[in-house]
């Protein structure tokens, strides 16, 4: 006897579809699983048994062979219990499933049968339906997040008994009639109903009209909200970069049906989706690791690797507070996402690449005690020049040339609310004016924002009149500037002259994208 059933996986961040190819025959007693499973999919053979019992099923007396194909790809996780339960039902002959829909199985069985929820649901239904699937059976707990691709049946239990009742009501057998062929079972009433999920908003608790002056803050964190720049805070203890940097959500653009696609289903694969039936994610992420993060942790890793810091960031903000706290191995793996929005994690048996189209946003200390320059009466900065150095040190000049604003935050001299402060309102007014401004010149790029323009797109995009072109050589000179900060100067101007409203990069607007350089000025001179 022999059957197969449907069922997925996780590889990376995307779904896998895998065969269940279950045979039974006579022999001695013995079920075996091969196709290279990990110690979880190995153990399910006893949860399936015993859950198979537990229900009024009968579990073969026979040899059963169980293979997930394709052998040569290894698998992990307890997702593939509800298919090999079922194929094994299906196969020894006490269930028929219909087979006018084609069916995914998903789900993780205890022992006494119920179905317990499984990560990474998300990028595995999409898998299937762009396979072809037009239908998933799985545990209730998982249904609103496979609800949320469209054009798929989803059918959803809480138990495995429920499968057995509704064959028997179909059948109209007895309930004493349990090792009774059950005819094909019709699952609509399984049938998961969708409700409408109400899109996520923006929570505007916190507003940058909270924050007292920070006027040129301000427009730098417009400027990099407007154009997805990395951006720096340099300023003492206590003078607000935390707060302006969490606030930085607020002002930036909705995302689009498939940012809200790509970010939701990285979160499903991470098991971080918190909320399924509020629908995809809208609200574009924000992640704020500890300095004593591994490196691991930051970009992904592990035996089969899971995404990092840097993908749940994808589409959003990676923040990172305090910078030179980090292990500076550990910010050096930056380097590569940074330039090439993705992460590449090579292992013996293959390659995965996560997504990590995100901004960096930092803020640091300008030395060690963090009072240099500040002119605090009760804190003179006691930091030599050469552990000013040292501190500055474990951040690498190429990691430096890759933060496009490096902007210092001073001591507020305002202590009561002005009667002008930019509102996050209004400031993301001005942002999503830059955007469309960019959406209609990229339109027939693969590109959105400023920031990821690159080769002939940025010099076709950013062309300078002589003059200017002048002022910005003599500059990139006199600070010794690399050819990568000229051109994030470049993409810096551009954005600029999009809040302007300008068509073309005037000297003005290089000018103030060189001023934002402020690491690249000689240590000697006063920071803030």
């Amino acid at each position: 006897m022999y059957g197969k059933m449907y069922s997925a996986c996780l590889y990376g961040i995307d779904g896998v579809l895998i065969q269940v190819e279950v045979d039974i025959s006579n022999g001695l007693p013995q079920t075996s699983i091969i196709g290279l499973p990990d110690s979880a999919i190995r153990e399910a053979v006893e949860r399936v048994r015993a859950g198979i019992k537990n229900c009024g099923f009968t579990f073969p007396l026979q040899r059963t062979t169980i293979n997930l194909a394709p052998a040569d790809l290894r698998k992990e996780g307890s997702a593939f219990d509800l298919a090999i339960a079922l194929g094994i039902l299906c196969t020894s002959g006490q269930l028929i499933l219909p087979q006018e829909e084609k069916l995914l199985l998903i789900g993780e069985m205890a022992l006494d049968g119920s179905l317990r929820p499984v990560t990474g649901v998300l990028p595995m239904v999409d898998r299937a339906k762009r396979e072809g699937f037009s239908a998933v059976l799985l545990p209730k707990d998982n249904a609103a997040e496979a609800a949320l691709i469209e054009n798929m049946n989803i059918y959803a239990i809480g138990h495995l008994n429920e499968l057995l009742a509704l064959g028997q009501k179909e059948a109209g057998l007895a309930a004493s009639d349990k090792n009774s062929p059950l005819r094909i079972i019709s699952l609509e009433g399984l049938r998961f109903k969708r409700g409408l999920h109400p899109d996520q908003q923006v929570h505007q608790a916190e507003d940058y009209a909270d924050v007292l002056g920070q006027h040129h803050v301000k427009r730098a964190l417009t400027i990099a909200a407007a154009g997805m720049h990395n951006i720096m805070l340099i300023g003492p203890p206590g003078t607000g970069k935390t707060m302006l940097i969490k606030r930085l959500p607020t002002i930036l653009p909705p995302m689009t049906e498939q940012e809200a696609l790509e970010t939701t289903k990285i979160f499903s694969a991470a098991g971080k989706l918190k909320e399924p039936a509020a629908g995809l994610l809208r609200t574009r992420p924000f992640r704020s690791p500890h300095h004593t993060i591994s490196s691991g942790g930051l970009i992904g890793g592990g035996t089969i690797p899971k995404p990092g810091e840097v993908s749940l960031a994808h589409r959003g903000i990676l923040f990172l507070d305090e910078l030179p706290e980090f292990n500076r191995q550990v910010l050096e793996v930056l380097r590569q996402p940074l330039e090439d929005k993705c992460v590449t994690i090579s292992r013996a048996r293959a390659v995965h690449t996560f997504p990590a189209r995100f901004m960096l946003a930092a803020s640091m200390n300008p030395c060690p005690c963090g009072y240099l320059g500040s002119e605090h009466p009760g804190h003179p900065c006691i930091c030599s020049p050469s552990r000013i150095a040292q501190y500055r040190s474990k951040i690498s000049g190429p990691l430096l040339d890759r933060i496009d604003l490096q902007v210092d935050v001073p001591r507020p001299r305002e202590w009561t609310r002005e009667k002008f402060s930019l509102s996050s309102a209004e400031m993301r007014a001005q942002v999503l004016e830059a955007h469309e401004r960019q959406i209609q010149r990229y339109e027939k790029l693969q590109i959105s924002w400023n920031s990821e323009l690159a080769g002939t797109a940025l010099r076709r995009f950013t062309k300078l009149d002589s003059d200017t072109a002048d002022m910005l050589h003599q500059t990139i000179e006199a600070l010794g500037l690399s050819m990568r900060a000229y051109d994030r100067i470049l993409k810096l101007s551009r954005t600029i002259a999009d809040l302007d409203g300008k068509d073309r990069i005037s000297s003005s607007h290089v000018a103030e994208a060189i001023q934002y350089r402020n690491l690249d000025r000689p240590q000697n001179e006063t920071v803030v």
